[in-house]
């Protein structure tokens, strides 16, 4: 027994990944081909075990999925087709569903059945009898034409606590038939804990058979579900990047993985795979065109950021009194914020992140005194590193004026079509040279950008190539105003080739919040590109001198 249990501690855990089937079921997510094929290639890559592509007799997209896919050379992963059973009507080989399995050509199938015998009854409409013969016959099906079948037990857990022999003998259908793995499936996400655990450890002392768990997350539990099948000796482990699934979600991989391998020490990804699990989150979120949340556990933006001072100067001496692993080791980084909640802790740690070092004490309180000055007036850096960065140079007598406001004018005319445009005329002083220009818009603010970048293009060309890419106000809730008389804050991205930076405006104007923010956006890049400048010329220098 002792042997036994070792075994089953010291076992690979399978993944099974299902963004692109039961992910791409979640709402506002919808994947091209050429979307699903990416993902797939970057999930193979990462080297999760299976990738399910979807539902070949679904829609034509999934179908043509797989076409393509046939073609390509996976490296990590078995490449799995998914289906439901056989109709109750059909014999396995004349029903179109099996047909379509086999046509995808996959190396895996997931086939799921009723084992709730409210569906089988209700759903169904037939008798426990023939929904056990649905299931034996499809996977038989299946694996007599060389698929491995992996059996999705749908409501696994429902039906369990409904009727556990009923449920057990439509696993017992499936193992029988060939299936090489038993999913228990929470497909309406209401299990707790403990009932996943006490009911897989059941699972398991019956039948001698790779157990799998797929959760889905309605009661928020996805995660911690997962992680007690687990503990209850399942070896094969089924969510989505990022949580993507119907309604709620499914178990989110991202959490799932390195809870396995860092806290629970089973093998799972691997160490080096796993510090490509935040780009790996990042990188599906871009593709599904989905905002990533901050605060998601491992990966997300918020994961290792520090606001309090005494937690900031607390990580500064040991990164494990308000971390519970090294961001490192799942691919994130730790992130110090600045606010009016920072002490010099904060600042000390953002200042050597800009290569100041040695800063006096005077210095790090003047700093902190203007942030908490200017967080009580409404700016936000948390958000906006590069502003802060410019602040902090500024008081240290360290940056330099690249070009100063003259003056602008800015207006907004709707014609008689019903057409609505901006323009802006500006006026900047760059050494003395003053440079007037105008440009339009779509709006006022893009006008002023627009108009600035023209002004600007004449002494530093590069910004040109310089593009806002976000634009984000926020109205602030001052004493005595409200509505159209409150103070605004403009939160500004800009991009440069790869490069992204965000700058910060605050004014009871929004074009003046607007342009403060413009103004360090531009700043910051013409500080950026001279200080690579100044490095590859002294690169140079050296490199002379050797010669």
């Amino acid at each position: 027994m002792g042997s036994k249990k070792q075994t089953e501690l010291n076992k690979k855990i399978t993944i099974f990944d299902t963004t692109l089937r039961d992910g791409s079921q979640g709402e506002n997510i919808s994947f091209s081909l050429d979307d699903k094929f990416d993902i797939a290639k970057k999930l193979d890559d990462f080297g999760v075990d299976y990738i399910e592509g979807g539902w070949p007799g679904a829609n034509p997209k999934d179908a043509m999925f797989f076409e393509k896919a046939s073609l390509y050379n996976w490296k990590n992963s078995r490449l799995v087709a998914f289906g439901s059973t056989r109709r109750k009507e059909n014999r396995p080989q004349e029903d179109k569903n099996l047909d379509y399995l086999l046509r995808a050509e996959t190396p895996g199938v997931s086939i799921f059945g009723k084992t709730w015998l409210l569906h089988t009854e209700k759903a169904l409409g037939i008798s426990p009898e023939e929904n056990l013969k649905m299931i034996f016959d499809s996977v038989d099906f299946i694996r007599r034409h060389g698929r491995e079948v992996i059996f999705d037990a749908e409501h696994f857990f429902d039906g369990y606590k409904d009727d556990p022999e009923f449920a057990f003998n439509m696993l017992q259908a499936a193992i029988d038939g060939g299936a090489s793995v038993i999913v228990l499936c929470d497909t309406n996400g209401g299990s707790m804990p403990h009932e996943v655990y006490n009911i897989t450890k059941e699972v398991r002392a019956r039948f001698d058979i790779e157990t799998g768990i797929h959760a889905h997350n309605d009661s928020d539990l996805a995660v911690a579900n997962t992680l007690e099948a687990v503990r209850a000796g399942a070896g094969h482990v089924q969510g989505t990047i990022n949580g993507y699934g119907e309604r709620c979600g499914n178990a989110n991989l991202v959490s799932v993985m390195p809870n396995l391998q860092l806290k629970m020490k089973l093998k799972c990804i691997g160490n080096e795979k796993m510090k490509k699990l935040t780009d790996l989150s990042a990188y599906v979120n871009e593709v599904a065109n989905l905002v990533p949340r901050n605060e998601s556990p491992f990966a997300g933006a918020s994961a290792f950021a520090h606001k309090g001072g005494i937690h900031v100067s607390a990580v500064m001496k040991d990164h494990r009194t308000y971390e519970h692993i090294d961001p490192s080791l799942v691919g994130n980084k730790r992130r110090v914020l600045v606010s009016d909640l920072s002490g010099k802790s904060n600042v000390a740690y953002k200042v050597s992140e800009l290569g100041l070092e040695n800063l006096s004490l005077s210095q790090s309180k003047n700093i902190v005194n203007k942030i908490k000055d200017l967080e009580n007036r409404g700016y936000s850096f948390e958000s906006a590193d590069a502003s802060f960065e410019l602040l902090v140079k500024n008081l240290l007598n360290e940056s330099r004026v690249f070009f100063s406001l003259s003056g602008f004018r800015q207006f907004t005319e709707k014609d008689s079509s019903g057409k609505l445009w901006s323009e802006a005329s500006i006026r900047v002083s760059v050494n003395g040279v003053v440079e007037h220009t105008a440009a339009e818009g779509n709006g006022p603010v893009n006008a002023l950008d627009n108009a600035l970048r023209k002004a600007l293009g004449r002494f530093y060309p590069e910004v040109n190539r310089v593009r806002l890419t976000d634009y984000k106000v926020r109205v602030l809730n001052e004493a005595g105003k409200s509505g159209t008389g409150s103070g605004v804050r403009v939160l500004i991205e800009t991009r440069y080739n790869n490069e992204r930076w965000s700058t910060v405006g605050v004014s009871e104007n929004i074009i003046e919040a607007s342009w403060q923010a413009l103004v360090d956006a531009y700043n910051y890049f013409l500080h950026k590109t001279e200080e690579k400048s100044n490095v590859e010329e002294r690169k140079n220098e050296t490199q002379s001198i050797d010669i």
